[in-house]
């Protein structure tokens, strides 16, 4: 789905019904299998895999109190999914677009700059961590438990590092608020076919629930 607009809308939809209920997962992940490249993505994105365990951790917990695990953990893998599919298609400057659209060149450009800022730290931190796992090869150094404390020190604070170094280039060059963007939006015929289906999955997930 080119068109920001539609995928976004399209992933806020189905991501609603997948968490709301069971039906809607079901739908959502239908949806997923039809119009998404669905494995491809799940092999691209080394983020699936950590969520996942996260999750699970959760569900089972969940299950042991109080029941319901297994059911949080279906629709909240199926959130995930979605979400791995709209950051899949994201090409840098569409949040900043987006932004522009819904609120103006004021707020929606400080929003949509923000989403870029954030995309742009998350595909840096997977950098590092792969550049952190790297270093441990060669020094022999096995990866698990003990490690986990000490690579996500390292993470934190080059993104802490990164962030103030953000801020003082923004403010040298004399950035208070706001600024000038025209939106601009590509769209082809399957958009519109995918966001329609989406609404149709929205629809059968409240009929059923």
């Amino acid at each position: 789905m080119h068109d920001i607009r539609l995928r976004t809308g399209a992933a806020t939809l189905l991501s609603l019904v997948a968490f709301l209920s069971i039906p809607g997962a079901i739908a959502a992940f239908i949806w997923w299998l039809l119009f998404t490249p669905n494995l491809h993505l799940i092999r691209k994105n080394r983020l699936v895999l950590p969520s996942v365990i996260l999750i699970g951790f959760f569900s089972v917990i969940l299950e042991i109190t109080g029941g319901g695990g297994v059911s949080y953990f279906f629709r909240m893998m199926v959130v995930i999914l979605i979400g791995v599919w709209l950051l899949a298609g994201q090409k840098r400057g569409e949040f900043l677009n987006l932004g522009c659209w819904l609120f103006g060149n004021r707020t929606g450009f400080e929003l949509g700059m923000l989403a870029e800022m954030a995309l742009q730290n998350l595909n840096t931190l997977t950098t590092d961590f792969d550049r952190i796992r790297a270093a441990e090869r060669m020094k022999g150094v096995r990866s698990g438990v003990r490690s986990i404390i000490p690579v996500g020190r390292v993470l934190v604070h080059g993104t802490l590092m990164r962030a103030e170094d953000t801020a003082e280039l923004l403010a040298i060059r004399g950035y208070v608020h706001g600024g000038t963007c025209i939106p601009v939006f590509a769209r082809k015929k399957g958009d519109l076919v995918a966001v329609f289906f989406a609404i149709c999955a929205a629809v059968i997930a409240v009929l059923f629930c």
